[in-house]
């Protein structure tokens, strides 16, 4: 895709989200020592930030509806911004904890009014394209962003990698100012008619299905530091490094993902599904070996967020009359699969499954998610009409 000003910088909003969503894990250890708390308490900054996704996605679409899509977005950003800013002042674990929910309220409604814009600012066989240039600055966040916010955390204090995500938030404000044309509110702004879009069964199927990819993911992202240490018996070098490679592999899956749901979004669906299934069994018998496991998890990277862009489409042309809600939720139900994943996998872990059960947990639920839309066969949606802004 050309360089598009205004996707490049709705991509540098996401790359902003995905550092201050995924940068505390490697944080908890020095936060948890600064504010005196047990480590278990210190996950709870990421479980809140996760409810506050879920909670903040419909209550600020449907509450700023009658607003111009550019003001929206960068007040989106300010929200984030200021979030940020009273976590890297704050002295307690309460504030900290009430900075990360206010944050996370703009993540859900940032990344689906942007999915909407981004598919208006370019020809309409284009949009999961659009879409997927958007999501990779979430992706680089997770290759660049969060090892560099972890490295300054240790080494200049946790505050500072708030501080410093922070001024992405400013950098957001501006570029999305300066690149993005005046968009107008969506004519209508019914909330309860949009509510009601979200009531019908071809909705509430794609959100499902969302869910069911993402806790795919999840069931074993969630755990992949202590299965590559105790079953691939990895220094803890490798581990990162593989974090490393993980990330690529979204990266240039999200890239693959955008290009091939151009052309079909329900059989790129399929494929990745399919895909993500034999990956995860692959890695389920073979995680006791290095050079495979580094392989099958670049392989698991890319089959992980090939899925997101079509997931999100589709839910975007299910809901074809109120697509800003229907994105939004979309996102709160990648969070919702994200705890399930890890509920699942965490679940399996107790049971004394042992970790190759965790990948074949995470292969089982990709393959019901598979199962669901081989039998839902070609039905498909009314196709979305995306306004196109020039």
């Amino acid at each position: 895709m050309k360089l598009n000003p205004g996707l490049l910088a709705l991509s540098v909003g996401a790359f902003g989200i995905g550092v201050t969503e995924f940068a505390p894990m490697g944080l908890l250890p020095v936060i948890a020592g600064d504010l005196h708390v047990s480590i278990a308490a210190a996950g709870l900054l990421i479980s809140a930030y996760a409810l506050g996704v879920v909670i903040g996605a419909p209550l600020m679409t449907l509450s700023t509806g009658r607003v111009p899509r550019r003001t929206l977005l960068i007040g989106l950003a300010g929200i984030f911004t200021a979030g940020n800013l009273l976590a890297a002042v704050s002295d307690s674990y309460a504030m900290l904890l009430a900075a990360r929910i206010l944050t996370a309220f703009n993540h859900g409604a940032f990344f689906g009014v942007g999915s909407v814009v981004a598919a208006g600012l370019v020809a309409p066989e284009r949009r999961a394209s659009a879409v997927a240039a958007m999501f990779m600055g979430l992706t680089i966040a997770n290759v660049v962003g969060v090892p560099l916010a972890t490295w300054a955390g240790e080494h200049l204090g946790w505050r500072a990698s708030f501080w410093g995500i922070a001024g992405l938030g400013v950098a957001t404000m501006a570029a999305l100012r300066l690149t993005l044309p005046p968009l107008p509110a969506p004519d209508g702004g019914d909330a309860i008619a949009e509510l009601r879009v979200l009531k019908r069964p071809v909705v509430l199927a794609a959100l499902a299905l969302t869910v069911v990819g993402s806790s795919a993911m999840f069931t074993v992202f969630t755990y992949i530091a202590p299965i590559l240490r105790e079953a691939t018996h990895a220094s803890l070098g490798f581990v990162t490094a593989m974090l490393v490679v993980y990330g690529l592999g979204l990266t240039v899956g999200n890239w693959l993902g955008g290009r091939f749901a151009d052309r079909s979004v329900d059989r790129t669906l399929i494929v990745t599904l399919a895909a993500l299934s034999a990956i995860l069994v692959a890695f389920a018998a073979l995680m006791t070996h290095a050079g495979p496991s580094a392989i099958l998890i670049f392989l698991w990277g890319v089959a992980s967020f090939a899925l997101v862009p079509p997931l999100q489409v589709r839910v975007m042309t299910a809901a074809a009359d109120a697509p800003n809600l229907a994105a939004a939720v979309n996102i709160g139900a990648f969070n919702l699969g994200n705890a399930a994943g890890a509920a699942l996998g965490g679940g399996v872990i107790a049971a004394g499954l042992g970790f190759p059960a965790v990948a074949l947990a995470g292969a089982a639920t990709s393959s019901i998610g598979l199962a669901a839309l081989v039998l839902a066969g070609r039905r498909s949606a009314v196709p979305a009409q995306t306004p196109c802004y020039d």
